[in-house]
């Protein structure tokens, strides 16, 4: 049997990030792909380009699954709010190629894993909101964007959740990096993992059988030798085939 076929939303790197490039260009992390290869996939990184609900729909015609990785901020517009002077990094082409994308996706039952950014855009496609900075609490969800920023504490999965079952676990440790978190949850969508502060680390498709999760945390930064963080990928792959 072929290795299931999953698209990868890349997001645009400026120039000089590159060694030794002089232009502009698209990137996602390797940690993500070798997550996805150890599973039995086959990724296809795409360049963002907005689109509207037709072309996302003849888009996602090619593949077997979706995976969105991290990254900066949505932009609050996306969900109604003025901008927060800690928002950082909004890039509005990768917004609107993943927010109709993962739209698209939902309505055809199309396999998909959300992660952290990614996470944060299935709650805003489908009429959810954010907290646009998580005040400074008891848990530490580390520094998105910077070198090192990542911090490791514990998650809470509900027992019976896609989420819970897929890692097998309903307690684990994760890698976070990130500075916002669900805020009202999307519609169709229910809460599945909080840390120990109450925020809320993952999201899942509440109707029907289609297998729509959200984590927002990083299960590609431990996958290697972290079995459930990697079955997480596994479980993912498995509903692409």
């Amino acid at each position: 049997m072929s290795r299931p076929l999953i698209a990868v939303p890349a997001y645009p790197v400026k120039q000089g990030r590159v060694e030794g490039w002089v232009t502009p260009a698209v990137a996602a992390p390797d940690t993500y792909l070798y997550a996805l290869r150890r599973a039995g996939a086959q990724e296809a990184v795409l360049m963002p380009d907005e689109l509207d609900e037709r072309e996302a729909n003849e888009l996602l015609d090619r593949f077997d699954g979706l995976l969105l990785i991290g990254g900066g901020d949505l932009d609050p517009e996306t969900y109604g709010q003025a901008r927060a002077d800690e928002t950082y990094g909004v890039i509005g082409r990768r917004d609107g190629f993943e927010l109709p994308l993962v739209r698209a996706a939902v309505g055809r039952g199309l396999p998909t894993l959300a992660i952290c950014r990614g996470h944060e855009v299935l709650n805003v496609a489908l009429g959810g909101t954010l907290e646009q900075h998580i005040p400074t609490g008891d848990v530490s969800h580390g520094l998105p964007g910077v070198e090192g920023g990542a911090t490791m504490h514990a998650v809470r999965l509900q027992e019976g959740s896609r989420l819970a079952q897929a890692m097998g676990t309903s307690r684990a440790r994760v890698s976070s990096h990130h500075h916002q978190a669900v805020e009202k949850v999307g519609d169709g969508l229910e809460s599945v993992a909080w840390a120990d502060d109450g925020v809320v680390e993952g999201i899942e498709l509440a109707r029907g059988d289609a297998w729509i999760v959200g984590a927002q945390w990083h299960p590609e930064d431990t996958a290697t030798g972290d079995p459930a963080q990697q079955r997480l990928f596994d479980a993912f792959v498995a509903q692409a085939k």
